[in-house]
């Protein structure tokens, strides 16, 4: 098989390694790949965004299947794309097509989705700069504290979580009327506040079958014990202790079948990742996102846990014969822990030499923000690299993690040193 992967970050690293494994695999593109994912195919200077490009790529390399790391192509219709040209209606898509992935391009559409399936979520309410007004009088009813969520993408940085009401009006306001966060919060999505611990879920479907890959927990603050800023991920572990059997059941049978039932229902082809963004609360699962990818740095534990061959259930999606494949998982635990540049996630810099990539033996780093340049690897990205390790349990993952990255370094590089530490 003739794969194109699109991306350039640690999900698609890991992507790459586990495609790179496959007895299927003829050849892999990557597009634009980093620094890691030269090791695991041909990577291409082209954006996930420029379908045009990648169409031209397609038909002159012969490429089979189209694997879509990232949010952005999938929400702006690649899929559609390819569906509705002669010359590319008989590639695979890994990826759902643009009314599908207003799941994670719309809040308010994944909300709605889910009170029709009586999937359970927080409570919430829509508002627009002309009901602004009435978003006033919505915060007024609700108890701090106070959850405001641009309706579309906004790099991760669209959803703030405020502590008082003043506050929270201010910042409604900044978002619908002063566009704090451009087109993404023409429309917010105010939100009950759920108190308890978060999980990722994910599977993989062809929109009638479905298999359940293995559970993750990230870590989103750059600081120890969850503090400052959201960041794009600092580290993910994977099982997740808390996740046992029953809750797994309950997140199967409320969450996950009714999802996917009620995308056939509606009639939208679905076809790809889901990954399910869960708080438990009490031991009962609420949904609080949906992405319609994998997500990053989770795949960088969940992946290297699949044990199955990743391009044959790439073929089952896009052939729709996935329930006739199998899935299989690695039984250790596996932890990843995230370097990143110094002033991440603000202002950084970029271009610092990495030094002791090669002395890592224990641990598989997967490039993240990085570039080549002749033979050395730079920094090229706010989160630069990640540690992956398996263990017999977390604990060992965590420690094989941490002594990996004592052995790799950069000018003002940083990482936390409790990924895993509330749970255990």
């Amino acid at each position: 098989m003739r794969v194109l992967l699109l991306g350039s970050g640690g999900r698609e690293h890991a992507l790459a390694w586990k495609i790179a494994q496959s007895s299927m695999l003829e050849e892999l593109f990557i597009a634009p790949g980093n620094a890691g994912t030269r090791q695991y195919g041909t990577n291409v200077d082209l954006s996930v965004t420029d379908f045009d490009g990648i169409r031209t790529f397609v038909i002159e390399n012969q490429i089979e299947t189209v694997v879509v790391g990232p949010e952005d192509p999938l929400v702006l219709g690649i899929a559609d794309y390819f569906e509705s040209d002669n010359d590319l209606q008989k590639v695979g898509v890994i990826g759902p097509n643009k009314y599908a992935a207003q799941l994670e391009g719309s809040k308010d559409f994944a909300k709605k989705f889910m009170k029709r399936h009586k999937i359970p979520t927080a409570k919430y309410a829509t508002f627009t700069k002309d009901t602004l007004k009435e978003g006033y009088d919505f915060l007024a009813t609700m108890k701090p504290p106070y959850v405001l969520k641009a309706d579309g993408l906004a790099a991760g940085k669209g959803v703030l979580i405020l502590d008082s009401l003043s506050e929270a009006k201010s910042e409604l306001k900044s978002m619908l009327s002063d566009a704090k966060f451009g087109d993404a919060s023409s429309r917010v999505v105010i939100e009950e506040f759920l108190s308890g611990i978060e999980l990722s879920c994910f599977v993989i479907t062809d929109g009638d079958a479905y298999k359940i890959l293995p559970e993750a927990k990230d870590y989103k603050r750059i600081g120890e014990g969850d503090a400052g800023l959201n960041t794009g991920g600092m580290g993910a572990i994977s099982p997740v202790p808390f996740a046992n059997p029953t809750f797994m059941d309950k997140v199967k049978n409320q969450v996950i079948i009714p999802t996917v039932k009620g995308l056939k229902s509606e009639g939208i082809t679905y076809k790809g990742f889901i990954f399910f963004g869960l708080i438990n609360v009490k031991n009962e699962p609420y949904v609080i996102e949906y992405n319609c990818r994998m997500g990053d740095p989770e795949t960088e534990v969940v992946i290297p846990r699949l044990k199955s061959d990743i391009l044959d259930l790439f073929e089952g999606v896009a052939s729709n014969t996935l329930s006739e494949r199998d899935v299989q998982f690695d039984e250790r635990s596996a932890a990843t822990v995230m370097m990143v540049s110094g002033g991440y996630p603000e202002a950084y810099e970029k271009g610092k030499q990495i030094y002791g990539l090669n002395s890592v033996t224990d641990s598989i780093i997967f490039h993240a923000g990085t570039k080549a340049d002749g033979p050395a690897v730079t920094t090229n990205g706010g989160r630069v690299l990640t540690a992956t390790s398996y263990g017999k349990d977390l604990p060992s993952a965590l420690k094989r993690s941490y002594e990996s990255l004592s052995k790799v370094e950069f000018e003002n590089s940083y990482f936390r040193t409790d990924i895993g530490h509330d749970v255990l």
